[in-house]
């Protein structure tokens, strides 16, 4: 009666009792779906073909994204496909299955789980006293044109209490580095009071700070040297590009997993006399150090002499770390 009605042959309703009915609750269309739709599943296309995953872990073990093994697929010629979404789902998978959390190193951002990591706590900026907003930042400023602009931030690492103060000056790209015990706004505003205050008044024109609550002592660097202070936007770090393109320069020597406890500070004065002594091409392939050196007294520099494997001895100049 029920293929009657239906129009369909009576055995395909035998059929379909027999595969999916439930022992206990006996024949309901949900549980008969799932028992239906895991008899076709015949797993991932990764899963069922060797060559093609094979294919795709040899690029993504070369630092390609999945974005970018699907596209190069796609132009070669008589090369199976698979889309990016389908890898990151094989990737995932495996993690899932295996437990074993080296399969995310195959992704660019090496993350465990899929989304957008949650921030934690607030923005500062409600708390911060004398706050002004980068956009009311000078022109000359945000253009580099003219030197005595600077930015500062913490480069953090993986052990719970070790940072690294960092400024940096706009237009000649120069670095300052210290190791900073505790992230207290009062002993960060000292440490730049002190770099700021040995300059001539022309170098410390303004600097421009994140919402992190070190920096919330800001308005003691006014008072004391007459510098103007500015933040960023909340969550828009990228608005001090030229902080961030530096720090991650010096991730090169100072990786977010180095144990500073166990690193001598010459280390960290070699990393930064590296980065001030390399030459940019934004400068016109000066070195960020004589940039900066064309508005300083020579006071406040000191000259080493340095003599490579390969050639006569150079001069590198490096600024006075304490």
């Amino acid at each position: 009666a029920i293929a009657k009605a239906l129009g369909r042959d009576p055995s395909t309703i035998g059929r379909e009792l027999r595969r999916n009915t439930d022992r206990d609750a006996g024949y309901t269309p949900a549980k008969a779906q799932s028992k239906a739709d895991q008899r076709c599943w015949r797993g991932a296309r990764l899963d069922r073909d060797q060559a093609l995953r094979n294919k795709v872990l040899d690029l993504l073990g070369r630092g390609w994204s999945p974005e970018q093994v699907a596209g190069r697929l796609k132009t070669q010629a008589g090369q199976r496909r698979v889309s990016h979404e389908s890898i990151y789902r094989f990737i995932y998978a495996q993690l899932r299955r295996s437990n074993d959390g080296a399969w995310r190193n195959y992704l660019p951002r090496a993350k465990a789980r899929r989304g957008r990591r949650g921030r934690k706590g607030g923005s500062g900026v409600k708390t911060f006293r004398n706050r002004v907003s980068i956009e009311e930042r000078p022109a000359s400023a945000a253009s580099r044109r003219s030197a005595g602009h600077w930015q500062a931030d913490l480069m953090a690492f993986s052990r719970y209490g070790q940072n690294i103060l960092v400024a940096h000056e706009r237009s000649s790209r120069f670095l300052l580095l210290a190791r900073q015990t505790t992230k207290a706004a009062a002993s960060t505003v000292r440490r730049l009071a002190r770099w700021l205050g040995a300059l001539p008044r022309s170098l410390r024109r303004s600097m421009t700070f994140d919402n992190g609550t070190e920096f919330a002592l800001h308005h003691r660097l006014n008072d004391w040297l007459g510098i103007k202070t500015y933040f960023c936007d909340p969550h828009s770090p990228w608005q001090k590009g030229g902080i961030e393109n530096a720090i991650g320069r010096m991730r090169r020597s100072l990786p977010r997993k180095t144990d500073l406890a166990t690193l001598p500070i010459a280390a960290i004065q070699a990393a930064v006399a590296r980065y001030n002594n390399t030459p940019r091409k934004c400068l016109g392939w000066k070195t960020p150090a004589e940039a900066f050196s064309q508005h300083l007294k020579p006071l406040h520099l000191e000259c080493e002499s340095t003599s490579p494997p390969s050639r006569g001895t150079r001069t590198e100049v490096r600024f006075l770390i304490t």
